[in-house]
């Protein structure tokens, strides 16, 4: 991790304050005066601001409620966006999700600061499955269970999405589970065989659910249990 990253993270200070720490020599590596905010660390390098040694940050996890009309970014000059209601949990410049969601989809988000377990549950390698409740404009024909079980090509695709198991619930409502995160992918596959999605809403991802006691737009730390989940 950057010096600079690793202070902000570790002591809440901004950058531009960790920047003039670093100025007038109050941060040492080692015993070693840095004044580059981009010197890299080592796992095992002994860091200390104002001769008071900073522990490495701990990593984050969080699970968000997200609600409709808010984008998974930081910035957006049009709607507001879900750093908006994580209260400074996670700073801006950290904000990794894990899968986002489009503006109008609701449900679960995955935010973490921690970059190699982001991969293992974004990663299409490690499969993890992402479950929705979709509700559509028109009632789901029965065969879309096996044409999405079976894989379908979306348009300006070359290959086939990977099986997706769908559970229709009502005519107009199912539950659908894949594994991969094609852009629009939902909308998309129901979109093939002529429907139309007119909410979405993101139940779980691999072993973790949304909590149903979280309302729309909070958010809580995960579990022990849930971010072991994706080891």
């Amino acid at each position: 991790m950057r010096l600079d990253k690793y202070l902000a993270h570790a002591t809440g200070m901004s950058r531009k304050e960790v920047k003039r720490a670093l100025h007038k020599s109050l941060v040492t590596v080692n015993d070693v005066v840095i004044k580059n905010s981009a010197h890299k660390l080592k796992e095992d390098d002994n860091v200390n601001f104002e001769e008071q040694s900073i522990a490495a940050p701990k990593p984050r996890y969080i699970m968000l409620n997200k609600p409709e009309g808010y984008v998974c970014s930081n910035d957006d000059g049009t709607h507001p966006t879900i750093a908006g209601l994580l209260h400074d949990e996670v700073r801006p410049d950290e904000l990794n999700i894990a899968g986002r969601l489009d503006v109008d989809t609701t449900g679960l988000l995955l935010i973490t600061t921690d970059g190699q377990w982001l991969h293992k549950v974004t990663s299409p390698n490690h499969k993890q499955e992402k479950r929705y409740l979709v509700e559509t404009a028109d009632p789901i024909d029965p065969s879309a269970i096996d044409t999405f079980a079976e894989g379908i090509l979306l348009e300006s695709e070359k290959h086939p999405t990977k099986p997706a198991v769908l559970e229709i619930i009502e005519s107009h409502m199912a539950y659908l589970t894949i594994t991969e995160g094609r852009y629009h992918q939902v909308k998309r596959m129901f979109a093939a065989i002529g429907n139309k999605v007119i909410e979405l809403h993101r139940e779980s991802i691999g072993g973790i659910v949304l909590d149903k006691s979280l309302e729309v737009g909070e958010y809580r730390p995960l579990t022990t249990a849930e971010i072991e989940q994706v080891q």
